[in-house]
């Protein structure tokens, strides 16, 4: 009860606009904003300075442009516009090219077809520079449009394509079964969004069942799955898991969060398994910043040492 209700306050308070024009200003400071912890920056340059060194300690790396719900082609396009700069800057700073977006930022909510189309201007020279691009997944309200607008750039023959599925859905088992059978790569959070209880589960043990009941079956036939949490309990679960099965580590890779469970990272890498980092940046920082303190409230003890440590 305690992680749902901690949830809906976050989300309430990721929609306050004087809050957010007040954690823009301060949040992000340099070397004393409290939100640097969790964002590596507000540009592409500010990322790429932030993870340097972190591949030469073994993680994986995804870059994530953050921005989400544009409402006009233009902010679309823009968007679109800025993620061609990030490819380029990735290739020339030579640091591992994979990157996730959002469709509300391509401008799903404004119009499919443009969204579709921006998204393969993104892929076309991704793929040309062997970029893989990780659609993220957003509200339950997006989760059919996510699912069908993959499928059509998978048709089209875009293989460079992954997608991510939550397990505090219902459908989530069903969609399983859809994405897998193409062969795509499928990426399994928990899900960071406020959801009614006739979509999602309400309870965190139902959402972490549902979670381990999908993980082994991605495990089993998955394409190379992303299992993506700090849940040690589940974490421990596919461990033991693959090793009954006799999987090797190279079978999938566990995906945790930039600024997270830092010392999990560090234990899971010791044992040799493959561990990749979610690295958000961009301007549009506060939503993110604001699910991941809904979603793991003992967030919210590192955001008040910074602040305090600051004043000190």
């Amino acid at each position: 009860m305690l992680g749902a209700a901690a949830k809906t306050l976050f989300h309430s308070l990721a929609r306050v606009s004087w809050l957010q024009q007040l954690a823009s200003r301060y949040g992000m400071a340099r070397e004393t904003g409290f939100a640097r912890r969790f964002i590596a920056g507000e540009t592409i340059d500010e990322a790429v300075a932030a993870v340097r060194g972190l591949s030469g300690r073994g993680l994986l790396l995804t870059l994530d442009y953050l921005g989400e719900s544009v409402a006009t082609s233009e902010a679309a396009a823009e968007a679109t516009r800025d993620y061609l700069r990030i490819i380029d800057v990735i290739v020339q700073a030579d640091i591992e090219r994979n990157v996730s977006l959002k469709l509300t930022q391509l401008g799903l909510d404004v119009d499919r077809a443009t969204c579709i189309d921006n998204l393969r201007r993104i892929l076309e020279p991704a793929g040309q520079h062997g970029f893989f691009v990780r659609i993220d997944m957003e509200s339950a309200l997006y989760t059919e449009d996510t699912i069908q607008i993959f499928e059509t750039l998978w048709q089209q023959g875009y293989r460079n394509v992954g997608v991510v599925l939550q397990s505090y859905l219902h459908r989530t088992a069903a969609d399983f079964e859809r994405v897998n059978a193409l062969g795509a790569r499928i990426r399994l959070v928990k899900g960071a969004y406020k959801e009614p209880r006739e979509v999602a589960f309400q309870n965190k043990e139902e959402v972490d069942v549902n979670f381990v009941e999908v993980m082994k079956r991605l495990l089993d036939s998955g394409t190379y799955p992303a299992i993506a949490t700090h849940d040690v309990r589940i974490i421990e679960e596919a461990k033991r898991y693959v090793a009954a099965r006799g999987y090797g580590k190279d079978r999938f890779e566990f995906q945790m969060l930039y600024g997270i469970r830092r010392d999990l990272q560090a234990a899971l890498l010791k044992q040799d398994y493959r561990v990749r980092l979610y690295v958000p940046f961009g301007r549009e920082w506060y939503p993110y910043f604001m699910r991941r303190l809904g979603e793991r409230p003992a967030n919210v003890w590192f955001v008040v040492k910074g602040v305090l440590s600051d004043r000190s």
